[in-house]
């Protein structure tokens, strides 16, 4: 009479008594419902490890499947190179190589049951959250997250100040769950857009051009593309509720550094071009190099800005925002400050350079982690 090898049963045969299992079916059921003994169905679960996590399925397609570990337990049995098997499932090499040696048994071999479910096992999270049981870490990220640092920064932050302290980190994603998660307070108002998800983008038809003489982005000096030397701006607008108010926006390039200008007396091109002689004027004329602006109808006395204030300026290519992407990124820095919809006549001169000075104060990490202020400081003294 024949031995009976419950190993030699057909893949597709183990695949469902595990799945069965999974459901929540005795043992003995599960095995009657496939049509092997109960002592063959126990073999193969001593076998996986004698516990079985439940299979949620995968959150994300990166992650491997039972399917996919029944084939790299398949070709490393018919001796087929790592390489071949993951091609085979769709994966990089390098994941296949890192399933196996994680998930492999103590004593080497490779296993599909007993790797999928210490795969399950490893992905449940029982443990409590960090932030929710760190009091001094939800502290600290409160504090920051009131003085409108983002959670990279506040990340970044705790990895500096806390080296050798790992409960008193967190990286930017698990700042975002616990904010969305209620454990930092009512998130609104605490990220910088307001936003819970990513606002759809348009692109606008171009309309013919009505300013005169202009000189246009192209022939820009190429020292500005380099960042390099400070005294390169980039400038915009920034309008109200119903088109009623609007400030102006000036960021350094090379420096990130932020000026902002009041328009108390409207936005047209008289009133852009008076405010930005004036406001302007304390600027050092090392600093007073190139102001690049889209092509709005509040820069058509653009000549005289030049004439006035020594900033040669250039203007966009229509409907073109990249070209200006540091002054994009400082507006959406700003509407941290000034939402859109809102009446931006009610902020005085006064407000704007608080505000400007809560942004220069605030590390960057295009900077190295050092502040704006910092940044035209250095350069400042090295003249």
């Amino acid at each position: 009479m024949p031995r009976y090898a419950p190993n030699k049963m057909p893949t597709s045969i183990k695949k469902r008594y595990f799945e069965l299992l999974r459901e929540g079916y005795k043992g003995a059921a599960a095995a009657r419902v496939v049509g092997v003994s109960t002592s063959c169905g126990s073999k193969w679960f001593l076998e996986a490890g004698g516990m079985l996590a439940p299979d949620q399925g995968p959150i994300s397609p990166r992650f491997l499947t039972q399917d996919d570990r029944i084939a790299i337990a398949d070709g490393l049995h018919t001796k087929r190179s790592v390489k071949e098997i993951a091609a085979s499932i769709g994966k990089s090499f390098q994941t296949v190589y890192r399933e196996i040696k994680r998930n492999s048994k103590p004593d080497g071999s490779y296993q599909p049951w007993w790797a999928h479910n210490q795969a399950l096992l490893r992905r449940q999270r029982p443990k409590e959250e960090k932030i929710r049981s760190g009091e001094s870490l939800r502290t600290v990220i409160r504090e920051k997250l009131t003085e409108k640092w983002s959670p990279q920064q506040i990340s970044r932050f705790l990895a500096r100040t806390h080296v050798d302290d790992p409960t008193m980190q967190a990286c930017p994603e698990t700042i975002y769950r616990a904010l969305f998660a209620g454990l930092l307070g009512s998130r609104d108002g605490k990220l910088r857009t307001g936003r819970t998800r990513r606002k759809k983008q348009r692109r606008g038809v171009p309309t013919p051009n009505k300013i005169k003489n202009m000189t246009l982005i192209h022939q820009r000096p190429i020292e500005v593309n380099d960042r390099t030397i400070p005294g390169h701006w980039e400038g915009d607008l920034i309008i109200g509720r119903n088109q009623a108010s609007a400030m102006g926006t000036l960021v350094e390039r090379t420096t990130r550094y932020v000026h902002l200008i009041h328009l108390p007396e409207g936005w047209k091109a008289p009133q852009v071009r008076n405010a930005l002689v004036t406001q302007t004027a304390h600027i050092p004329s090392q600093l007073r190099k190139t102001l690049t602006w889209d092509q709005g109808r509040e820069l058509t006395l653009h000549e005289e800005i030049e004439a006035l204030t020594g900033f040669r300026i250039y203007f966009c290519d229509p409907h073109s925002p990249w070209q200006r992407g540091t002054n994009e990124n400082t507006n959406g820095l700003l509407r941290q400050y000034f939402p859109k919809g809102s009446d931006l006549s009610v902020h005085t001169a006064r407000d704007l350079r608080e505000v400007a000075r809560q942004l220069n104060r605030r590390p960057r990490l295009v900077l190295g982690d050092r502040t704006p202020a910092e940044a035209m400081r250095d350069f400042l003294q090295r003249r």
